[in-house]
């Protein structure tokens, strides 16, 4: 895709050099003009100035002299990259004369299926009805798309000017200034996430993979797969460093390094309830693995204390958080059964907040988030929740709508929350009880499995989640817009996300059996080409599958069963 058209100014024969101030104007009028309707990237215009318009393949950039050249990561234009893709730049007067087709079309279609014989009278009678039928199905399909487009549209912010320029960043660093912080600057620029793409693949297992952890220095990645085994990479070099049988009986659900431990110590969970620990020695190799807690179901995820290598905490399907602590001869203590009244609610996550290791957060098969301090957890005053967060909209659903993942972001100020088959919501962690949440990020869909979310970037700048649809997105954390979208798993779904911890890239899995590894190499920023219709295509059937099933599957079941299809599928030949 090529860079945006904001970038070059045509030059039409025989006129003369327009000034490069006054393309910058209208350019930003245009996208003013046009920011609030649904992220679309240029205003109407007649189809006859569409085509005298158009760029020309070779124009060259309309330049002051002595003017600094633009810095092309700097994304002066990245406000037009919100829902519209690049291919999708046409007139008003195009797109009336594709629906006036497409209806004509349908009309022509409904006649030839009319019944025929009969009088003049009645024939006549019978195409004025056909007519009123016409204009109202075409009434409703046109309120329908609008409905959608202002779904789209809503709730989002103008993007901001980037705050990173590659070229005045490299000539501070050349000269010592603000060295110490270019990588994290880099990390968190716009213009390297729209120029994210897939760099390679790690296939060794045999089974879908479902977790994904960097080591704290970034040089070694955990994955944990169906296959009940646990592989430690040097994803630099696209290599199994060590392989190792997990112990678990069920899928391995999650494998972490715990901090400071010299990358000797895992922590890992699965399907079957344990909580194990592997020990891993320098000759790379695994001496031993062995269960330091049980719970009564499923446990799904664990978080680490970032400044801890031997506690850690786990949350299960039984409703059970256990505080582990491996210094201890019985490792693990029961520090909260969670419930909503005299209900145990089963949960399919928990994170600890970074900067205040007391907090821990946990949700699942209900809609709250519920927030604990561990120092003072008395589960015969409001069952021990310090607070609890919901999106208004959900505190009264009847959808039953689940939590799947929720994550800290890096200081510990803000909690961002997965939801089944709904939206991702931000929430203000210093916020009060039963406050709702200050952001909301859409487009994605999360049904089939128990999907995860996380943040992208050093200062969290980003949101990034996978989606039933097999593409990964990303988000502008302030604007809610999207920035990036990629396919992300052959097998339809991506499910873990892992950023790197100190350089621009992340690590990614779904239902396909390989690790996907993504960097800001592209030699263009991204044209969220088809971006719109995926958008639309997930919101349709989520509305169309809560309509027609509600409740009537549990997730569980369909996470089994997808899993169970994708296993019979023929391995694919390498």
């Amino acid at each position: 895709m090529a860079e945006a058209d904001g970038k070059s100014s045509v030059l039409n024969d025989g006129s003369e050099e327009p000034d490069p101030g006054e393309d910058q104007r209208r350019e930003g009028d245009a996208s003013a003009a046009t920011e609030g309707h649904s992220g679309s990237q240029a205003a109407p215009r007649d189809a006859g100035d569409e085509a005298k318009n158009k760029p020309m393949p070779d124009a060259k950039v309309a330049r002051v002299p002595g003017e600094e050249e633009e810095d092309t990561d700097s994304m002066d234009g990245s406000g037009l990259y919100s829902l519209t893709e690049e291919g999708e730049r046409e007139s008003e007067g195009g797109r009336r004369e594709r629906v006036n087709e497409r209806d004509a079309g349908k009309r022509a279609a409904r006649k030839r299926n009319r019944p025929s014989g009969g009088t003049a009278h009645h024939s006549s009678s019978s195409d004025e009805d056909d007519d009123d039928e016409e204009e109202e199905e075409d009434q409703e399909e046109e309120e329908d798309e609008q409905a959608m487009d202002s779904w789209l549209g809503a709730e989002l912010r103008d993007l901001s000017r980037p705050s990173w320029r590659a070229v005045p960043s490299l000539k501070s660093r050349e000269i010592g200034r603000g060295s110490h912080q270019f990588v994290r600057r880099v990390c968190g620029a716009r213009g390297l996430v729209q120029r994210l793409e897939l760099q390679g693949r790690l296939e060794r297992h045999t089974g879908c993979v479902n977790t994904l952890h960097f080591n704290p220095s970034g040089t070694r990645l955990a994955s944990g797969s169906d296959d009940l085994r646990v592989v430690v990479w040097d994803w630099a070099r696209r290599r199994a460093e060590l392989e190792f049988d997990s112990g678990h009986k069920s899928n391995v659900f999650q494998a972490k390094f715990l901090p400071h431990s010299g990358d000797s110590t895992l922590a890992m969970c699965a399907r079957d309830g344990q909580i194990r620990v592997a020990e891993l020695s320098a000759t790379q190799r695994c001496k031993n693995t062995k269960r330091v807690a049980q719970h009564k179901g499923a446990a799904h995820k664990l978080a680490l204390e970032p400044d801890s290598p031997c506690s850690f905490l786990s949350a299960g399907e039984d409703a059970i958080v256990f505080a582990i602590d491996l210094r201890l001869d019985r490792p693990a203590n029961k520090l909260v059964v969670v419930k909503e009244g005299d209900k145990k609610v089963g949960l399919y996550t928990i994170f600890v907040n970074p900067v205040n290791t007391h907090h821990f957060a946990v949700g699942g098969r209900d809609q709250y988030v519920r927030i604990y301090d561990q120092r003072k957890i008395n589960e015969n005053e409001n069952n021990g929740v310090l607070k609890k967060f919901c999106p208004s909209h959900l505190v009264s659903s009847e959808s039953k709508t689940n939590i799947t993942c929720l994550v800290y972001s890096h200081d510990g100020t803000e909690l961002l929350t997965s939801y089944n088959d709904e939206d991702i919501y931000l929430f203000d962690s210093s916020h009060s009880d039963g406050a709702d949440y200050r952001r909301r990020y859409k487009g994605h869909r999360n049904n089939a499995t128990v999907k995860g979310v996380n943040f992208y970037g050093p200062s969290s700048e980003f949101v990034i989640s996978g989606s039933d649809c097999g593409h990964i997105y990303l988000w502008d954390k302030v604007s809610a817009r999207i920035v990036q979208f990629m396919e992300g798993d052959r097998g339809g779904v991506v499910n873990c996300l892992e950023p790197h911890p100190h350089l621009p890239g992340l690590a990614t899995s779904g239902l396909d059996h390989d690790v996907k590894l993504w960097s800001p190499t592209a030699e263009n920023l991204t044209g969220l080409k088809g971006l719109k219709d995926v958008m639309k295509k997930n919101k349709r059937e989520r509305d169309e599958d809560s309509v027609r099933h509600g409740d009537q599957y549990d997730t569980q079941l369909l996470w089994f069963l997808m899993r169970h299809m994708r296993n019979r599928r023929p391995q694919r030949v390498s």
